[in-house]
């Protein structure tokens, strides 16, 4: 049965390795290649930072967002992937589950990882009350936490910010562009200020080298910022202040 499918996965990495955002795009690469769905975003999640917690950088989970997949097909060839990826030193946590099957116990668990120290056998539970495939590959397995976490947060709509959107590596547009053309080569919903003012099809935007739409009332939303320059009249919210926006 082919449906809309989430597929969380954190703590891949050590201080040595590529994060997981890196492993959650190369997944989607290699998922698509395989034909088993088509890869609508990529996003990462930003969890609780705190002493009890232990993560190799900042503590941020991905969830893949997967149009037309079927979950039978892709559980083991994320395994499989996994398997491969995880690095020693890592606690890697892999999640799977149709959109329409992710309850809002999981969307609440995924507000809670963003604020509260979480406990694994909490997350095998609810996994088993949801039938929610979870699987931990290395270490302790306390990336299922994160995991679990990421398609609960990518459910809800209103939290994180994209790494990938459907068929562009997002990290690779940079440039001027129209807010028409800019959607057209990306499935951006909405080009809008902080206060939620929109900007004209043919207004020029700075896109920098940090575009990083954010995902707010279920819409991939591109903050921008007014902007002084002779060749744009808006350019893309500077790193520091969207992540204050999207954490």
């Amino acid at each position: 049965m082919y449906q809309t499918v989430l597929i969380g996965i954190d703590d891949t990495d050590n201080k040595e390795s590529r994060g997981t955002g890196y492993n959650a795009r190369q997944l989607g690469h290699l998922l698509e290649r395989e034909k088993l769905g088509e890869v609508y975003t990529i996003s990462r999640h930003q969890l609780f930072v705190h002493p009890d917690i232990p993560f190799t950088s900042q503590n941020s989970s991905a969830c893949l967002y997967i149009q037309n997949g079927n979950i039978d097909q892709l559980i083991p060839v994320c395994q499989q992937y996994m398997r491969q990826t995880c690095v020693p030193g890592s606690d890697g946590g892999l999640a799977i589950a149709s959109l329409n099957d992710i309850t809002e116990q999981v969307i609440q668990w995924g507000k809670m990882a963003k604020n509260h120290v979480l406990k694994q056998a909490d997350a095998w539970k609810l996994a088993k009350e949801n039938i929610i495939f979870l699987e931990g590959f290395t270490g302790n397995n306390d990336g299922v936490i994160g995991a679990l976490a990421a398609i609960g947060l990518r459910k809800w709509g209103n939290d994180g910010r994209c790494i990938w959107l459907k068929g562009k590596e997002i990290r690779e547009i940079s440039g001027i562009y129209s807010q028409k053309s800019l959607k057209a080569i990306c499935p951006i919903d909405q080009i809008i200020t902080e206060e939620g003012i929109p900007v004209e099809a043919d207004e020029l935007i700075q896109t920098g080298e940090w575009m990083r739409p954010a995902i707010k009332n279920h819409k991939i939303t591109l903050y921008i910022e007014k902007s002084n320059h002779p060749k744009y009249s808006w350019h893309v919210k500077p790193k520091s202040r969207l992540k204050a926006l999207t954490d």
